[in-house]
């Protein structure tokens, strides 16, 4: 069976550490909106846009400079009209390859399929967060730590 889960790959000129370091450092480019620890396995975390989002993931898997997954044990999708919890127990896979001086960063959201109501508009989300946001955080910033 084809994984039709939503997949993104962005390539940079940095260390896999500095990927890492950067991934972990939500606040900079997912949403300032964020309560509790996003480093180690187990920490558990609260991402929120307004009252439009609310989501809690857990650290399910953390490989230091090569990957990490956040399971999602909890959520609202307000702007959903069938099921505002779509997202509960998917999975936000970030797995890092490093290839000569670049890296290759693979995030996939497990468990977001076209059958979601909410797909179409978080793929255009994840595009801009992934592809955007953390591609610029980490191409212009050196990581902290």
């Amino acid at each position: 069976m084809k994984n039709e889960s939503y997949s993104a790959f962005i390539q940079v000129a940095a260390s896999s550490h500095d990927v890492f370091n950067h991934i972990t450092d939500i606040p900079k480019w997912w949403t300032k909106d964020v309560e509790g620890q996003t480093t180690k396995l187990d920490d558990e975390f609260i991402i929120r846009h307004g009252d439009v989002h609310y989501s809690k993931q857990k650290l399910i898997e953390v490989i230091p400079d090569k990957k990490l997954a956040w399971l999602v044990t909890d959520c609202r999708l307000n702007w959903l009209e069938k099921n505002k919890t779509e997202w509960t127990n998917t999975k936000m896979i970030f797995e890092i390859t490093p290839k000569g001086k670049m890296t290759t960063l693979k995030f996939t959201h497990e468990g977001l399929v076209p059958q979601l109501e909410c797909y179409s508009r978080v793929v255009k989300s994840w595009d801009m967060v992934i592809k955007e946001q953390l591609y610029n955080l980490i191409t212009d910033c050196p990581a902290a730590g």
